[in-house]
């Protein structure tokens, strides 16, 4: 019963993708559940399609090439789902590698729960250099989540998860192109899953390694960021014009901005790595605080581009 297809967006990483790639290769308990591995392109030249085709021959699993060449992670996400007819679809990113049991914990987690969206714990990788920054950074790329596998409130990226198609992704195109350069097509989704009743899950075994390259393990990246996270919970209210939730949302960050914005600087001046902690959270204050349009730091798309070139 092949019910399940992996998708894959990428933008000119072609050895990370390929470890991607491999680590579905390998994996145990659930190869003959996998419909196709979609790998959706997001390079307007096409640069992964050789790749593809020449792992073709010695993938367990069929591979699919879809391009996506306008730029943008909403409009890869779609362009992927497009490409196949499967109910379940995985999520992995190309800076990811699936650990062996990875899509078998997810499938398992499912069928225990029900849930809609499942979502899978991440062991943040960063290179070596990062000097004082480094935990963090491990921490900013990675995620952590109960123990034990079953439902939960939590909303997660789309990285490492897994959705019942039907339920999660509506429509032809269910991820927000608007969001394109700025990410948060997925808050946005999950958001409104989660407004329809939607439910989501944890899967405790379904473990990824996430690669930061050197380009984004940075403090300044991580940052960035963490003021577009901020912004999500302000824009979604408004989005809905829900101008109670906005203004309380902004009082929110001006609070966390305030006092971890203090917290950092004393943390500065006494020279702890600690201090790395407090300046996130005071970025994700300050998202909430200034969320509108102006203001959205260009981090994916158009702008991943133009930082690779």
């Amino acid at each position: 019963m092949r019910d399940v297809a992996v998708i894959i967006p990428t933008l000119r990483r072609p050895e990370m993708l390929e470890r991607a790639l491999r680590s579905v290769f390998v994996q145990t308990g659930s190869l003959d559940r996998i419909a196709a591995v979609v790998i959706a392109d997001n390079d307007p030249q096409g640069s992964a399609a050789a790749l593809v085709e020449r792992l073709r021959a010695e993938a367990p699993v069929p591979l699919t090439y879809a391009h996506a060449p306008v730029p943008g992670v909403a409009t890869a996400r779609n362009i992927g789902l497009a490409a196949t007819d499967a109910p379940l679809i995985a999520f992995l990113d190309d800076d990811e590698a699936a650990s062996p049991v990875w899509l078998a914990a997810l499938l398992r987690a499912q069928a225990a729960t029900g849930a809609d969206v499942l979502f899978g714990p991440i062991r943040g990788r960063v290179p070596d250099g990062t000097g004082w920054t480094t935990a963090y950074l491990e921490r900013f790329f990675g995620r952590d989540g109960p123990a034990e596998t079953g439902l939960t409130g939590d909303i997660h990226g789309c990285g490492n998860s897994l959705m019942v198609r039907a339920t999660a992704l509506p429509g032809d195109a269910p991820f927000d192109t608007a969001m394109n350069e700025t990410g948060g097509e997925d808050d946005r989704l999950f958001t409104a899953l989660q407004k329809r009743g939607g439910r989501f899950g944890w899967a405790a075994d379904a473990w990824v390694d996430e690669f930061a390259p050197p380009d984004r393990a940075t403090l300044n990246y991580a940052l960035l960021r963490a003021f577009a996270y901020g912004q999500s919970p302000s824009q979604i209210a408004a989005d809905r014009r829900d101008w109670l939730g906005v203004a309380r949302w902004m009082m929110i960050g001006a609070a966390q901005a305030g006092v971890w914005g203090l917290a950092s600087l004393v943390l500065s001046l006494l020279g702890r790595p600690s201090r790395a902690e407090t300046l996130d959270r005071m970025a994700r204050g300050l998202g909430k605080l200034l969320w509108t349009r102006g203001f959205e730091p260009k981090l994916y798309g158009a702008a991943m581009l133009r930082r690779i070139d």
